[in-house]
C-alpha cells in the first residue's frame, strides 16, 4: 500500500497528504437537513462540489455510498422481510444514490464512473479491480455500487474492501460529527474526542467508526481510517492536506 508521506514533492505540488481515497458517505449524508428519505438535490450538490475541489487537486478518489436514505435492509428484514431479498434491495439502492452522484459531479468539470458488484451494463460498469485502477490513475472519481455484491455483508465491510483492492492511503468515513468519541457526544455531554486511536481500541470498546468485519480487514491490512465532519465545509479538503481534523484509527 502506497505510503501517504512518501509522495514527492514534484509530483505533489498541493503538499497532499493522501494521493488516493476512498471516501465512505452513508446514505443519510444525502438526505439534507430535513431528514426525509430521499435525495436532497442541494445536499449532493454541495457534497459534490468538495469532492470535485480536491479531485482538481490531483486525488484519486473512489467512492462507496451507502442506500439508508432509500431502503435499508437490516431495518426491513427485521419487520419480517427475507433477509438475502431486503439486502439485494438495499444494494439497488446505493446504484441509485451512486448514479445521482456520479451526475452532479460531473457538473464541476471531472469525470467519473460507476462500477457496481452485480452486472448492471446499462446503466455502469461491472467492477473490475485493474479497470478501477486504471479510472483512479486517469483521474477519474470511481463510485462503487451494490456493495460487495453479497447479502449479509455492510457497505462498511464494501469499502474496506474496495480501498484495498485499489491500494487507497486510506479510507475517509464522512459522518455527522466530528470525529470518533469514547461515548455518544449527542447524548452525553461529558464524551471525549479522540485524536487518534488504534483499531484494537475501537474493537474493544466497541465504537461505532465501521463495523467489526470492516475494522478488521482495515487492520490487517494496516489501512487508516480517518473519521471527520462533511457537514462543514471545507473539512474534506483540509483532511486531505493533512490538517488535523477528526480522529484517525490506526496501528499501534
Amino acid at each position: 500500500m502506497t505510503d501517504a508521506t512518501a509522495i514527492s514533492l514534484t509530483d505533489n505540488p498541493h503538499g497532499l497528504a493522501y494521493k488516493r481515497i476512498l471516501l465512505k458517505l452513508s446514505g443519510e449524508a444525502l438526505m439534507g437537513e430535513s431528514g426525509r428519505l430521499g435525495i436532497d438535490p442541494s445536499t449532493v450538490d454541495r457534497i459534490s462540489r468538495e469532492i470535485s475541489e480536491i479531485a482538481h487537486m490531483g486525488v484519486e478518489i473512489g467512492i462507496i455510498v451507502g442506500g439508508g436514505n432509500i431502503f435499508r435492509g437490516l431495518s426491513a428484514s427485521a419487520r419480517g422481510m427475507d433477509r438475502v431479498t431486503a439486502d439485494y434491495m438495499g444494494m439497488l439502492a446505493t446504484v441509485i444514490n451512486s448514479l445521482a452522484l456520479q451526475d452532479y459531479l460531473e457538473r464541476y468539470d471531472v469525470q467519473t464512473r460507476v462500477m457496481t458488484a452485480i452486472k448492471m451494463e446499462e446503466l455502469a460498469e461491472p467492477f473490475i479491480r485493474r479497470r478501477a485502477i486504471a479510472h483512479l490513475q486517469h483521474g477519474r472519481i470511481t463510485i462503487f455500487g451494490a456493495g460487495t455484491g453479497n447479502p449479509y455483508f455492510t457497505t462498511d465491510t464494501a469499502a474496506a474492501l474496495r480501498a484495498i483492492e485499489i491500494e487507497a492511503d486510506a479510507i475517509f468515513k464522512a459522518t455527522k460529527v466530528d470525529g470518533v468519541y469514547d461515548k455518544d457526544p449527542m447524548v452525553h455531554d461529558d464524551a471525549e474526542k479522540y485524536d487518534e486511536i488504534t483499531y484494537m481500541q475501537v474493537v474493544q470498546q466497541k465504537l461505532k467508526v465501521m463495523d467489526a468485519t470492516a475494522v478488521t480487514l482495515c487492520m490487517e491490512n494496516d489501512l487508516p481510517i480517518v473519521v471527520f465532519n462533511l457537514t462543514l465545509s471545507g473539512n474534506l479538503k483540509r483532511v486531505i492536506l493533512g490538517e488535523h481534523v477528526g480522529t484517525k484509527v490506526m496501528g499501534d
